[in-house]
């Protein structure tokens, strides 16, 4: 508590001088949602106490399932910031071999593992600039959790549980740069977080093709966690090409 306490503080410093600078404001009220497919790589460990496991290597994860989605409403109300919501669901699965001791496992044991990592965002931010050249700034609230299971193939019972779980404020940021009269545009956006040995960030570049009421990006996300939870640990990047189609009225 005594952390979080401190980051949602030290977060609030780092955005306040956000608010000094002068705010576009939208004519109208705006309104956007869209979903993405994340073709997405896992690399790191896990750890509880003294007990590492090599997520890639040793459990040989791969990609059981992803989901992304997002909606923002954006409104000409001056001060108030406009608000994004966002969620992200990366699970994962595999056989592999366990080269040391993982809590209650062997070393050398064949194991099944499943790992699910979620996170639901809530970000208020302001349009800084709101022409050709896009640029938001504000503070995300990230709702996170992560598990990992996993479980000796030759004896059931040996069943290890790794979890973490935490609400971390974090900075974010988005930028776009409108190619005129071509409905192209390039841009990036993200979150990140820092402090007393834990960290979280979380970017993407992308391409955007918008038609009508349509917006269509290819990019690339990545996603890295050093996060501590008591005796539990993930240090893991999650990161790989993605496409979203949304609609904006």
């Amino acid at each position: 508590m005594r952390k979080l306490t401190l980051a949602v503080g030290s977060s609030l410093v780092l955005a306040a001088p956000f608010l000094a600078v002068p705010l576009a404001q939208a004519d109208v009220v705006g309104l956007g949602a869209s979903v993405s497919y994340w073709d997405s790589d896992l690399s790191g460990t896990a750890s509880s106490g003294n007990s590492v496991v090599d997520v890639d290597n040793e459990l040989q994860m791969k990609v059981d399932g992803n989901a992304n989605a997002s909606i923002y409403l954006e409104h000409p109300v001056p001060v108030l910031p406009n608000v994004r919501l966002a969620y992200t669901l990366v699970q994962q699965s595999g056989r592999g071999t366990l080269t040391n001791s993982y809590i209650n496992i062997g070393a050398g044991a064949s194991v099944r593992s499943d790992l699910d990592l979620e996170q639901l965002d809530l970000t208020l931010y302001y349009e800084i600039l709101d022409n050709w050249v896009n640029l938001d700034l504000g503070l995300t609230v990230r709702d996170f959790s992560g598990e990992l299971l996993v479980q000796n193939i030759a004896n059931a019972s040996q069943v290890s549980r790794t979890e973490a779980d935490g609400v971390l404020p974090m900075g974010y940021l988005a930028a776009r740069f409108d190619l005129p009269l071509t409905g192209a545009a390039v841009g990036a956006e993200g979150n990140f977080i820092s402090f007393d040995g834990d960290s979280m960030r979380d970017f993407n570049v992308y391409g955007q093709y918008s038609i009508s009421l349509l917006q269509l990006r290819a990019g690339y996300r990545q996603i890295a966690i050093d996060y501590e939870d008591g005796d539990d640990a993930f240090d893991v990047k999650i990161d790989g090409p993605f496409i979203s189609a949304g609609v904006t009225f």
